[in-house]
């Protein structure tokens, strides 16, 4: 048995500026939540204020950090981290692992040692030419990184405040993304 019968079609009414403004008001307010989330928990732009990574990263570049990989992996020498500032700086410093728990680190000729063996660091600017005050040879403690700038003549790192605690670091820097004409992996 077939309807037969027609019914009105539901008059369209444009939404009210209320319910349209609410709906816009909430779409904002999950983006930014999606945002703030996201900035905090997995991945922050970093700009960088000194020039302690030269040539590797220029003053003012900014760098995408991933927040979360160290959560299921340690640092591992070669990664350029983020990380408090030891002297207590309101500005994270970004500095690259030098060596990990256990390794021994030394300098001789301007030269960094790990395990007594040289290593090769083409990314570097500058040799070695002052220790601060940190005695070396050293064996990196559990729990703890050596870190230092790839501008080693110009470089506030593990040299001057020694190993630094790996509940310090913030994240990897893993993306260079300003300026436009430079973005590159890290």
């Amino acid at each position: 048995m077939s309807d037969d019968r027609s019914y009105p079609l539901e008059e369209q009414r444009p939404p009210s500026f209320a319910r349209w403004a609410g709906e816009l008001l909430l779409m904002v307010g999950i983006a930014f939540v999606l945002a703030m989330g996201i900035r905090t928990y997995i991945v922050m732009p970093y700009t960088i204020p000194s020039g302690s990574m030269i040539p590797t990263i220029q003053i003012d570049e900014r760098v995408l950090v991933n927040k979360f990989i160290y959560r299921f992996q340690d640092p591992r020498p070669g990664d350029i981290v983020v990380l408090d500032d030891p002297m207590g700086g309101p500005i994270p410093l970004i500095k690259r692992v030098i060596a990990v728990a256990g390794q021994e680190v030394d300098i001789n000729d301007g030269m960094v040692d790990v395990n007594g063996i040289p290593l090769v660091e083409p990314y570097t600017h500058g040799a070695i030419t002052e220790m601060g005050g940190v005695n070396v040879p050293s064996v990196i403690p559990e729990g703890q990184i050596w870190l230092m700038g790839d501008n080693r003549t110009n470089s506030t790192d593990s040299r001057f405040f020694g190993p630094r605690p790996l509940s310090s670091v913030h994240g990897r820097a893993f993306l260079r993304i300003w300026p436009l004409s430079r973005i590159e992996t890290l």
